[in-house]
């Protein structure tokens, strides 16, 4: 095997198959590597590259496959000007890049030990467009909730889903090899939005992107990974079978993917996704990147291929599993055929930033080499050392325990004068809806003032904008009520006629499953 001080890895453990490698212990035991500056910024502009290629291809079957897997005979769309053409006509595809490099610009201004405040307000002031946790977070942030009380889950019906999991790839590729650094940044960013199998998404991603700087082996870079997570969570568990099931269907990613909707796709949290194929869960998702790596077998299409026809949140996963497998390949060895796509954009403003691709490439490799000198490693001439961490396994978070949903009932109808009134048995209810306009009104800084009220006792008063960017994302939620009969009613204070409250649906939860009341 021929030793090229250009790229040079070596074995971290018996299961580590090594390009060209070699090992160097420093004193305390730690191992480390070197890559030549070159091949470092390579890999990041593969991981960054991969993940926007990614996204674009998944994008026309975002959520339209859910709960089902998309068949083989449905084509994927793919041409060079493809990006470019989706950076004008739908740039609110690209929620899971624009969101890395909110972090990206944060961190280039203030440093990395910046603290959860800053990276919290610049995202819930931007103008783009957000959805499930992160409008559920943008909404606490800007009403004072701020982290990490903005994403838990007491007060964020979200905060299992998946967004942290798409806008953790920044932290990884500016932590090469450094899976504990990584994990830390996602501690401090990922709770602005997320708790528990949320947050565990985005350490997850992380740590795999940081370890494929210095592994080429699918199966270590998620095993490491997935250290970092602790085993008595959900999540944990979900990502664990998928790694059992590709070993013992090693050359069937559909068998594996019915094992795990047999077992893992119960809806539990996302008031959007119970009772519903719907499934935007971190740990369901994160499945899907990861059946995309194991079976991808680091073919870049088919990795990216299988990610996608899992179905569900099909741009965010191929992006993610993409990315992954793009700073494991390095720039230069992702195929041709997907470059000139990429090439035409990189110069471009990236959709709702002031910031390019290429200035991405230079500010996250720049972040990079900062971290590594941070964390005991050295630049010596075109040679970087990296001082490789060996996982440490986070706290136990998880959302919604002794929250069972247990009915839902689908409203759809628009209120003014009557308000909305529910008489439920449970412990925890989520109202879903909106304020509408009656007149197509594009824009309005009108906010609908609500009063709830729980068993006659006013629990909260509700500011609910008609404005998109700064909408509360539901109507109502709370949880952990006395299990029981409640009566809730929630009255509009500031009708206007222009204007109603679209009571979407109402979901119900109470202290045991339908299963454990009726056994």
């Amino acid at each position: 095997m021929k030793t090229n001080l250009k790229y040079i890895v070596f074995l971290l453990s018996a299961s580590l198959i090594a390009c060209t490698a070699k090992k160097e212990h420093q004193g305390s035991g730690h191992v480390s590597v070197v890559l030549s500056q070159s091949i470092l910024k390579d890999k990041i502009i593969g991981g960054w590259a991969g993940q926007t290629i990614g996204c674009t291809f998944g994008g026309p079957t975002e959520f339209k496959f859910k709960g089902t897997m998309i068949q083989d005979y449905q084509p994927m769309v793919w041409y060079d000007d493809y990006i470019r053409e989706i950076f004008q006509t739908d740039p609110g595809l690209y929620d899971d890049v624009y969101m890395d490099l909110t972090f990206v610009e944060v961190i280039e201004r203030l440093g990395p030990d910046a603290p959860a405040d800053s990276f919290a307000l610049s995202f819930a002031h931007d103008d783009y467009r957000l959805w499930h946790a992160n409008q559920a977070a943008r909404y606490n942030i800007l009403n004072g909730i701020l982290p990490p009380e903005s994403g838990y889950w007491m007060n964020n019906p979200h905060a299992d889903d998946i967004d942290f999991q798409i806008e953790a790839d920044f932290a990884g590729m500016m932590c090469p090899g450094m899976i504990n650094t990584a994990a830390e940044i996602c501690d401090r960013i990922g709770h602005i939005m997320n708790y528990g199998d949320g947050w565990y998404g985005g350490v997850f991603i992380a740590g795999m992107y940081a370890t494929a700087f210095v592994s080429d082996d699918i199966a270590y870079i998620v095993n490491q990974g997935l250290k970092a997570i602790p085993k008595e969570s959900r999540f944990y568990a979900a990502i664990s079978d998928v790694i059992k099931w590709h070993q013992q269907y090693p050359g069937d990613w559909k068998q594996c993917w019915f094992e795990f909707e047999k077992k893992h796709t119960s809806e539990k949290g996302c008031p959007e996704g119970v009772f519903n194929a719907f499934n935007i869960d971190a740990s369901v998702n994160a499945a899907y990147v990861v059946m995309g790596l194991l079976y991808g077998e680091k073919d870049f299409f088919k990795t990216m291929d299988i990610a996608t026809r899992c179905g569900q949140d099909s741009d965010c996963n191929p992006a993610t599993a993409a990315g992954i497998l793009g700073v494991l390949l390095g720039y230069s060895n992702i195929p041709d055929f997907w470059k000139p796509a990429i090439e035409k954009v990189v110069d471009l403003p990236f959709p709702y930033t002031s910031m390019s691709l290429n200035q991405v490439y230079d500010l996250s490799y720049k972040h990079a080499v900062s971290e590594i000198l941070s964390n005991g490693g050295a630049v010596n001439g075109d040679s970087i050392t990296i001082v490789v961490q060996e996982p440490e396994t986070l706290r136990l978070e998880q959302s919604f325990e002794g929250m069972y949903p247990v009915k839902e009932l689908l409203v759809r109808k628009y209120i003014l004068d009557e308000g909305i009134n529910i008489d439920f048995n449970g412990n925890g209810i989520v109202v879903l809806g909106n304020v509408a306009s009656q007149c197509n009104i594009p824009s309005s800084d009108y906010i609908a003032l609500l009063e709830v009220f729980i068993d006659g006792n006013l629990v909260e008063k509700v500011s609910m904008p008609y404005d998109f960017t700064t909408r509360k994302y539901d109507i109502f939620y709370k949880y952990l009520l006395e299990n029981g009969p409640h009566k809730l009613e929630i009255k509009w204070i500031n009708q206007d006629p222009d204007f109603r409250i679209y009571f979407k649906s109402y979901v119900v939860y109470a202290a045991e499953s339908p299963e454990q009341m009726n056994p």
